[in-house]
């Protein structure tokens, strides 16, 4: 599987991962190209898709997987599984040029 950051849909330069996570760290901010300019919104399913990797992950594993009588281990763990999934969003989620 590769992994492949999104491209302008207007000129085809790929976005860097730096710039896609902080646009959706920062309340889904809009992507603007350094090259042609062209704004780009994330996408309902992107957004979804970042809930699923990383919120989601995290209480399934708090509610459900957790055996660990140490509160500190499963926060500790739970927030591992946030970051890990967080990283990974931005060659998961979707963006579409804004008219």
């Amino acid at each position: 599987m590769v992994f492949i950051l999104q491209k302008c849909e207007n000129c085809n330069v790929q976005f860097s991962w730096k710039r896609i996570y902080k646009s959706f760290v920062f309340t889904y901010k809009p992507i603007k190209c350094d090259n042609c300019g062209t704004t780009h919104k994330i996408t309902i399913s992107g957004r979804f898709t970042f809930v699923s990797l990383t919120i989601l992950p995290m209480l399934i594993y708090a509610k459900f997987l957790s055996h660990f009588s140490n509160i500190l281990v499963t926060l500790g763990i739970g927030l591992l599984i946030f970051i890990v999934g967080s990283l990974l969003t931005p060659f998961f989620v979707t963006y579409k040029e804004s008219l």
